[in-house]
């Protein structure tokens, strides 16, 4: 059976498909659509995915035959459309992302969830909000701390759920956030491993960078990361360390 066809009895199985759900939230999810994704990092196929708790598709980049796999390569991306679509240098959203499919794209198999938390969490607007505030001095957690948000909102049901959809029961997770880690295997998911997902910093996101590491603990060393200079630099992908 060919991979496009494993996807396709998912579609039709999940048709029906109802659970308590994960979380506080109890949060279920079908696919209900499959289709081919070429792309400038390798082949894919992108799984699209309804859930009860809101009415954001989460989508699945899927590369290779994964469908009850273990010990899968995974990055779970947060929607970023001021990095992702823009290439706003205020963050390294976009720099992540196309870094992670470029790394799965040339691997056996892999996923890239791509989940729609705009802002960790906050949506775009107070992401917006926040900005504002981080131009008067703030730093990320303050920012969203003063808007009376948590520093991170963020929740990895869906992302559980997702997996569980496809099969997949234990995965490498591309992330320097330990959060991601606890939260997935909260929700049932073994991560049989961390890959540390590093990436240079430039002068405009290297405080935010900082940030992470400092106030909300994640594992970034700067220590041997080269930075990038200037706006206009380009962002290279191939070369980048672990």
């Amino acid at each position: 059976m060919t991979m496009d066809s494993r996807l396709q009895e998912l579609v039709e199985r999940d048709r029906s498909h109802e659970c308590p759900g994960f979380g506080q939230d109890h949060v279920c999810v079908r696919i209900v659509a499959v289709a081919k994704l070429p792309s400038r990092f390798g082949d894919f196929r992108i799984v699209a995915f309804w859930n009860n708790r809101d009415q954001k598709d989460h989508i699945a980049i899927v590369h290779g035959d994964v469908v009850g796999a273990e010990d899968v390569p995974i990055r779970m991306h947060s929607e970023c459309l001021t990095g992702d679509v823009i290439g706003s240098l205020r963050c390294d959203c976009r720099d992540q992302l196309e870094t992670a499919l470029q790394k799965i794209g040339q691997m056996e198999r892999g996923v890239v969830l791509y989940l729609r938390q705009e802002g960790r969490g906050i949506g775009l607007a107070n992401k917006i909000r926040a900005y504002a505030l981080q131009d008067q001095g703030m730093d990320t957690v303050e920012a969203n701390l003063a808007l009376g948000f948590r520093d991170d909102e963020r929740d990895y049901a869906v992302a559980a759920h997702m997996l569980q959809s496809l099969g997949i029961s234990s995965v490498q997770l591309m992330t320097n956030n330990p959060e991601k880690v606890h939260q997935l295997e909260q929700y049932g998911v073994k991560v049989s491993r961390r890959l540390p997902h590093l990436l240079p910093p430039n002068p405009h996101n290297r405080f935010y960078l900082e940030t992470k590491a400092k106030r909300s603990g994640h594992f970034i060393d700067f220590t041997g990361l080269p930075r990038l200079q200037e706006q206009s630099d380009p962002v290279m992908i191939e070369g980048m360390p672990e």
